[in-house]
């Protein structure tokens, strides 16, 4: 008898576009990824010639100027191209079991709607060894050639999941043992006082708005992060980097 859905907060469903991918870490992180079904691939003899391509992939050959019509105006595709479906939605539940036993730092995006950012933030999630990201459905942007290539390969590797409430997904996070930690300018305290020896799961508000009242509410506390007076803000994916540096380097 098979087992049913895993119990808890349950993943969206993600559109059923297939998005395009181009340039060479992208696409090679993809043709690597067991769990990515590559369904098409352009490129020129070349940029084909150094990869190791399955043989029962449909391949066509084409020129840089073919290529560049299957992609956004001076994407720079680096002469290849594929196109493939979304990776399957994982349930929250199964990303906390993965990280039992572990003091990985897990990320929480709050209407992060950029794709260049969240593209930027699953490369820091790879590169500082976060157990995931976790983000709400409707204000976040789908897998697209632009996020992979902000992502450079990340988006193969780091775990996404899509939620469809993000205040009832926290509640879960805190009762698997994080401390949710919003990073907002207005906190007293600072990242580093904050956390402490905690399990940290660092909550980021959107571009510009920051962090909405009612995701700060289901929040353990607010921290910040310490820059100069003379700049109001960062970026939210530079903000990511360094919170998740502070966090793997205590």
């Amino acid at each position: 008898m098979s087992k049913g859905p895993k119990r808890g907060h349950r993943p969206s469903t993600q559109s059923s576009a297939r998005p395009r991918f181009w340039g060479r870490h992208p696409v090679t992180a993809a043709l690597a990824n067991p769990e990515r079904v590559v369904r098409k691939v352009w490129g020129t003899r070349e940029a084909l010639g150094a990869l190791e391509l399955p043989p029962v992939l449909p391949i066509t050959y084409a020129e840089a100027a073919d290529l560049a019509r299957l992609v956004p105006s001076d994407a720079p595709h680096q002469g290849i191209v594929i196109e493939c479906d979304p990776l399957e939605e994982i349930w929250l539940g199964d990303l906390l079991d993965q990280g039992a036993g572990d003091q990985r730092p897990l990320l929480v995006l709050d209407h992060v709607t950029d794709p260049h950012n969240v593209g930027a933030i699953l490369r820091s999630a790879a590169a500082f060894d976060a157990l995931g990201i976790v983000t709400h459905d409707r204000h976040t942007p789908p897998e697209s050639g632009t996020l992979a290539r902000a992502a450079s390969g990340a988006l193969e590797i780091v775990p996404w999941v899509r939620v469809v409430n993000l205040a009832r997904a926290l509640d879960e996070i805190g009762e698997a043992g994080f401390w949710r930690i919003g990073l907002a300018g207005e906190a007293k305290g600072t990242l580093a006082q904050v956390m402490g020896d905690t399990r940290p799961a660092l909550v980021l508000g959107a571009e510009g708005e920051g962090m909405r009242h009612n995701t700060a509410q289901h929040c353990d506390e607010l921290a910040r992060l310490p820059i100069s007076p003379r700049i109001e803000s960062l970026n939210v994916s530079n903000a990511a980097a360094i919170a998740l540096y502070a966090a793997v380097s205590r």
